[in-house]
């Protein structure tokens, strides 16, 4: 997707901010606001907003993963799972 096929200057995002925000929540297609020729902001819907931050996370957890991987902070994962039943196991009243 390229953000340069919706821009909008500021001053069209003030005249009709509730008929944009109707076209971007149908679209799901973020819009560009620009503030004397610069962009300045990037408006989404808010679906797609919580889609992109879910998926930042996951990058984050898979990034933090190899890192434990490459300094040899793994575990065979049947230990793994016999560790996280044991635990269950204690846990319970």
């Amino acid at each position: 997707m390229q953000l340069r096929e919706r821009i909008v200057p500021i001053s069209e995002a003030k005249s009709r901010t509730a008929a944009l925000v109707e076209e971007i929540t149908a679209s799901r297609t973020p819009v560009v606001i620009t503030q004397n020729g610069r962009a300045c902001a990037v408006i989404e819907d808010v679906r797609t907003y919580e889609e992109t931050r879910e998926s930042l996370a996951m990058l984050k957890i898979l990034a933090l993963s190899q890192v434990a991987a490459r300094e040899g902070k793994v575990k065979p994962a049947r230990k793994a799972f016999r560790d996280a039943k044991a635990r269950a196991r204690a846990s319970r009243p």
